[in-house]
């Protein structure tokens, strides 16, 4: 009969062994929630400092340029790029200048899409939009500033894939993503009659879709994901940016939710997120803060 040997196990906790682990009595949403509150924080101070970082502006637009970048909003993208650096293996902090640099994008388009020309929305996270507060030439400027300061951020990242992030966030904040999308939108309403689904649902992955796809992608390359977990996260970023759409049309009662109706535009915000989902399977634990993502996304509805 042969005799076993007891299996020398290996103890990686920094605990001695036989002693019991700790046991804490956090959820994994609480987990999750602890995570964000921290990172957002962490996104907040280093949106601050690139401003201070900047060459200095005259009159009054760097007051414009805070209150815009650093007036609040859930700072959704720039997370999802700290966290796809993480699923991908690699420190989030070591890439903080390329989620900056995205969340500057989205704050300025967010400013133009206010603007009279476009969506001639007087507000924005509860405030006066920076048209409204500033009037509509700063605001225009204001968004351009935004625009450039996001590539100057970038060119200062110390990252080795710098220009693989650059082309990619290039392509989807331009003609191919947001920009198209939101000529798109604006061809939509000239013809001021119903849009159908398919062109409600090309905008959305365009003007919404791209650049949430963009963040997880953008952070994957920094990260120096391989091709295969790129392409996972890739999938994962376009099925999360259709369901982020599709639960914004719903509070809204309007778009995508008004033209399937809002029961099944419910309905189809949860099957992306649940194929967003089936696309972090291969990355294990690493990818716990991307969940939260899609499940804190979900309770929005």
């Amino acid at each position: 009969m042969k005799t076993q040997v007891p299996v020398r196990r290996r103890f990686t906790s920094g605990r001695a062994p036989g002693k019991p682990a700790a046991v804490s009595s956090k959820t994994a949403g609480e987990f999750f929630a602890a995570a964000r509150a921290a990172w957002t924080e962490r996104i907040e101070k280093a949106l601050e400092q690139s401003l201070r970082v900047a060459a200095p502006t005259p009159v009054h637009l760097p007051e414009a340029l805070r209150y815009t970048l650093c007036g609040g909003g859930k700072r959704f993208r720039p997370l999802l790029t700290l966290f796809a650096v993480e699923a991908a293996g690699k420190k989030p902090a070591d890439v903080m200048a390329v989620a900056c640099a995205i969340e500057m994008i989205h704050a300025y388009s967010l400013v133009h899409d206010d603007l009279p020309a476009m969506d001639n929305a007087d507000t924005r996270r509860g405030k006066p939009s920076c048209h409204c507060q500033y009037g509509e030439g700063t605001a225009i400027l204001v968004g351009d500033a935004l625009l450039t300061l996001a590539f100057e951020t970038l060119a200062r990242a110390p990252i080795k894939n710098l220009s693989g992030v650059i082309r990619e966030l290039a392509k989807e904040a331009g003609t191919h993503g947001l920009i198209g999308g939101q000529e798109m939108d604006l061809s939509a309403m000239r013809l001021a009659q119903p849009v159908s689904v398919e062109t409600l649902t090309e905008v959305a992955e365009r003007k919404t879709g791209a650049l949430i796809t963009a963040s997880v992608v953008c952070g994957a390359l920094a990260a120096a994901a391989p091709s295969d977990a790129v392409k996972r996260l890739e999938k994962f970023g376009r099925n999360l940016g259709l369901a982020f759409q599709l639960i914004d049309d719903l509070h809204d009662k309007d778009g995508l939710a008004k033209a399937l109706s809002e029961e099944i535009a419910a309905q189809e915000a949860e099957r992306h997120l649940k194929m967003a989902e089936q696309q972090l399977s291969p990355f294990g634990a690493r990818a716990s803060n991307l969940r939260g993502m899609v499940q804190w996304l979900r309770e929005m509805q």
